[in-house]
């Protein structure tokens, strides 16, 4: 028993921006960015939120709209959602929840929601979340089934899995070192429980701390008053997301008169990112995932059709595939068009897979992903 990908669907803004655009901002070319991370173009959400692009994702992987890849003819019944699960750094508000704003421009009235922050690793997380909440739901609905109660917590199916980000408006767009990595987009998965599937077959989460805040974004705005008297310590003045430039310098935001009164701007809302600190973690973390959901499974990597990592660098990727023994061929590389885009780049690199014809009904597929948090993990499950 377990969950089976009957859909998965991506979307992209319309806007694309070239490395050689970029490099009239700063002091970058295209030879420079391909060389380093293989990314040659990214898409910016100019006039598309984040729930414009998330909606439009789970569209498709629900076959509601043309574009994604679904197991069967026809498209699934929005009554028969009960979970829609969300991962994102960049949603379009804190309240209410970006899984929410999904639900509610899909129109799935028996679906509840909710977001998951794992940063790069988003969607390794929330695949995890969700089959284990689907898997839970199966065991309590036989015992109740058996015992003749009704089911202790919700009944849950059938959920939508949406990775949906616009880094691109966390990005300082005169930072050579982060701001030709990252991209915008979504990318979904309907997953559906099935008795007679094997579906997850090993899983492993790994969170290392990060106390030297090698890959943080502060909050945009902090509380520096109390309403009944007295100054309010800045989180952000302490913690490991303490808001100073890469060169190590405090800026204050572009416009401090907008905050709000009682607040002050965060010194640095952008991604800050130690490239060379984050590129040794990645390398490791994706290897050591890799290998830990083999082992959890009892397989060999020769036994995985496909390996689809979170698309940070290809660098990070090929360094991965050395220390595995493979080939970059057994790896989905979708990068170089729409470059970083955190908790939705799995989902996105997995739709290319369906799409393009990789992943076939009993093949062993791995996902990957790594991030802030710092956070790793990796999940293996069949067809």
């Amino acid at each position: 028993m377990g969950c089976k990908i009957i859909g998965c669907g991506k979307a992209l803004p319309e806007r694309v921006v070239t490395n050689d655009e970029l490099a009239g901002l700063v002091d970058t070319s295209d030879e420079w960015i391909v060389t380093r991370t293989g990314i040659r173009e990214r898409r910016v959400a100019v006039g598309e939120t984040a729930t414009d692009l998330g909606a439009t994702a789970a569209r498709r992987a629900l076959g509601t709209e043309a574009g994604g890849w679904r197991e069967a003819e026809g498209a699934v019944d929005p009554t028969s959602i009960d979970l829609v699960v969300c991962m994102t750094i960049s949603g379009d508000t804190v309240v209410p929840s970006q899984a929410a704003m999904i639900k509610a421009a899909l129109g799935l009235p028996n679906a509840v929601a909710f977001d998951v922050n794992a940063a790069c690793a988003g969607c390794v997380y929330g695949m995890e979340v969700v089959t284990q909440m689907l898997e839970m739901s199966a065991i309590d609905q036989r015992a109740a089934a058996a015992e003749g109660r009704p089911p202790r917590s919700n009944p849950m199916r059938r959920a939508l899995v949406v990775g949906a980000e616009r880094l691109t408006r966390l990005v300082d767009w005169t930072d050579r070192a982060t701001c030709v990595l990252f991209g915008d987009g979504a990318g979904a998965v309907v997953l559906d429980w099935r008795e007679d599937e094997p579906g997850v077959l090993s899983s492993f989460l790994k969170n290392t701390d990060d106390p030297e805040g090698v890959l943080t974004v502060a909050n945009a705005f902090d509380m520096t008053t109390f309403p009944f008297g007295g100054a309010i310590e800045a989180a952000g003045e302490h913690s490991v997301a303490a808001a100073t430039l890469n060169d190590g310098t405090a800026a204050a935001l572009d416009a401090p008169e907008a905050c709000p009164e009682g607040y002050e701007g965060a010194l640095n809302p952008y991604i800050n990112m130690q490239g060379q600190a984050v590129f040794k973690f990645a390398s490791n973390a994706m290897a050591e995932a890799a290998l830990a959901v083999l082992d959890r499974a009892g397989m060999g990597i020769d036994e995985v059709k496909c390996i689809v990592p979170h698309q940070a660098n290809e660098r990070i990727i090929k360094y991965a595939a050395k220390k595995l023994g493979i080939g970059l061929d057994r790896f989905q590389v979708s990068l170089a068009s729409v470059g970083n885009t955190s908790a939705s780049s799995v989902l996105m690199a997995l739709a290319d897979a369906y799409q393009g014809g990789r992943i076939e009904p009993g093949d062993a597929v791995m996902l990957v992903g790594f991030g802030g948090g710092l956070t790793a993990g990796a999940l293996l499950y069949r067809a």
